[in-house]
């Protein structure tokens, strides 16, 4: 069973005396005054995410924002300075170390960018590398490394090494590993980044498949807003330590919260995106017209309109049922860019 996730009122200063400096950051000093004064680095501010169970989550930002620290607090790899991470209502940071131990190894399970893999073991070998340190009887633990091999597509790679691998292979290889703990959560800090874009595609195609059947808790870092879009429930944009906005992949593509958010967004492929339910109305279609999944992108419901000869369809649910219309109209305003301009910025911001 998966479990949920909610970060409250976390906090990180880095340095010997971070928690000195708590109250005069919530005072409003800010990161540059802080090192300037202190020596000390505010990584992250008064985070509150909700990572809801069976669900991915990601969480995303430029380098420097904060996103691969935050990961490292869900397993307590860094000790918060301030705040609560609770797994199913249970505050990590406040368990003893027999609880984290226990928490890390049965319940967690962490796919690191650079594939993390041990280079004098066997792609077997990697794979079944989590179930020994949980104990798990050998025989039990290699029938069900096989089966995860199996499963991401390495049969037959078996006794390979990771330097016979390609980069695409190795980071299979890591998610198999941490597949096979049938561990509650998986935490990916930037898993897919290291990878060229077309194998990139491949392995967010087979986590998605995965997950459809799985639903495990997932915690996804990125830098790539397409990749946060294609593979999150949730997304949640931090900036500077901060959060800037959470929510949906709809909500921040068509409500940005600010000129920050706006610039991030401004380039995706709107029609590839947003969905008819994000746009769509209580209005009915006229009968006999046409129909959309209420989860078909723009791109898709253009054109079944326009194959029908339509100008409105019906919005659809999984069961069948209409919930909504829309018409092109609406859909073609929903495509395009909103004006304005937004500032610029870059990793340094």
């Amino acid at each position: 069973m998966a479990s949920s996730i909610e970060i409250r009122g976390l906090y990180k200063i880095f340095g010997p005396r971070g928690g000195d400096f708590v109250a005069a950051v919530k005072g409003g000093i800010g990161k540059a005054e802080l090192n300037e004064r202190s020596s000390h680095v505010l990584a992250l501010k008064d985070i509150d995410i909700a990572m809801p169970a069976g669900c991915i989550t990601v969480v995303m930002g430029l380098s420097g924002s904060g996103k691969s620290t935050l990961i490292r607090h869900i397993n307590r790899l860094i000790e918060p300075t301030v705040g609560e991470v609770l797994v199913d209502g249970v505050d990590v940071c406040r368990m003893s170390p027999t609880e984290l131990r226990a928490f890390r190894r049965g319940r967690t399970a962490m796919v690191f960018q650079k594939f993390a893999l041990l280079p004098h073991r066997t792609v077997l070998e990697n794979t079944v590398y989590g179930l020994d340190i949980q104990g798990i009887d050998r025989s039990d633990s290699l029938t069900r490394a096989r089966r995860w091999i199996e499963r991401v597509g390495l049969s037959g790679f078996e006794s390979h090494y990771p330097n016979q691998l390609s980069g695409g292979m190795q980071q299979r290889v890591g998610l198999a590993r941490a597949l096979a703990t049938d561990a509650d959560i998986l935490l990916m800090d930037e898993a897919f980044s290291a990878l060229d874009p077309l194998i990139r595609v491949d392995m967010q195609t087979m986590l998605l498949d995965l997950q459809r059947e799985l639903k495990k808790t997932v915690v996804f870092i990125t830098h790539d807003l397409d990749e946060a879009l294609r593979l999150g429930d949730r997304i949640a944009v931090l900036r500077d330590g901060e959060v800037v906005q959470q929510g949906s992949g709809q909500q921040i593509v068509l409500q940005p919260a600010d000129d920050y958010i706006s610039a991030f967004v401004r380039e995706v492929n709107r029609t590839r995106v947003i969905q008819a339910g994000a746009i769509m109305t209580p209005k009915p279609a006229p009968h006999g017209g046409p129909t959309v999944p209420v989860d078909a992108v723009l791109e898709i419901a253009a054109r079944t309109m326009l194959e029908a000869g339509a100008t409105a369809a019906a919005v659809i649910d999984a069961a069948g049922q209409v919930v909504g219309s829309i018409d092109m109209t609406a859909t073609m305003a929903a495509m395009v860019t909103p004006a304005g301009h937004p500032h610029r910025f870059d990793a340094a911001q």
